[in-house]
């Protein structure tokens, strides 16, 4: 199971460099290998080029179980989130440039305006700027991802959950190719709203479980 979650993690951060959702050494990746173990990428270096003994295994309280490498700085995020949420088995962290650019001018992403954000992603959670990697940013996410599967993080980043690692990488995806779409109309000359009665079957999608029977 380690083994197969650490290609998975491998084979994630690879994709968010390739489609320039994260640069450098951002971001960072957890999967979910027990009630008490989770599957985390290392501190520092380029996620791009990581391989599988890369990875480091830890328990909930943070304390290393295997592997040669610290544990990502925002470790206690990826914990915060999942002590909530014994149903998520995944957290995706990274930079999405134009959902951060939304973050960045105040503006907020709609989920109302595309049935894929209504469908995939939901209302999108925001997280006030916090120092990142700090114990108060990790409980600050995780009250908020206590309900939403996708929030914003003010000046820093992006967070996305799932049951599985695809599905929290597909939220992510999601939301930055939205905010792509969404900027796109402004700057074409502005957003034609849906119709009132479109709106409302959209916003009937927007709880967790609403969109779990969908996907």
């Amino acid at each position: 199971m380690v083994e197969g979650a650490a290609e998975a993690i491998v084979a994630c951060c690879r994709r968010l460099d390739r489609l320039r959702l994260n640069a450098g050494a951002d971001g960072n990746v957890s999967i979910r290998l027990g009630p008490d173990r989770v599957l985390v990428t290392p501190s520092g270096g380029l996620k791009a080029n990581l391989v599988p003994g890369d990875l480091v295994e830890v328990d909930f309280d943070g304390r290393r179980v295997a592997g040669s490498r610290d544990p990502t700085s925002e470790l206690a995020l990826h914990l915060s989130i999942m002590s909530r949420r014994p149903e998520v088995g995944a957290v995706v962290h990274a930079h999405p440039p134009t959902a951060l650019g939304f973050c960045l001018a105040g503006q907020p992403i709609d989920s109302g305006l595309l049935p894929e954000l209504a469908v995939v992603v939901g209302d999108v959670g925001t997280v006030p700027f916090v120092m990142p990697g700090s114990q108060e940013l990790a409980d600050q996410i995780g009250l908020v991802m206590s309900e939403h599967d996708v929030c914003l993080l003010d000046h820093h980043g992006a967070v996305a959950v799932g049951h599985t690692l695809e599905e929290a990488q597909i939220r992510l995806e999601t939301l930055e190719h939205a905010a792509k779409v969404i900027l796109a109309a402004r700057l074409l000359g502005g957003i034609k709203p849906l119709s009132s009665g479109d709106r409302r079957r959209l916003e009937s999608l927007l709880t967790r479980g609403s969109r779990s029977e969908v996907q």
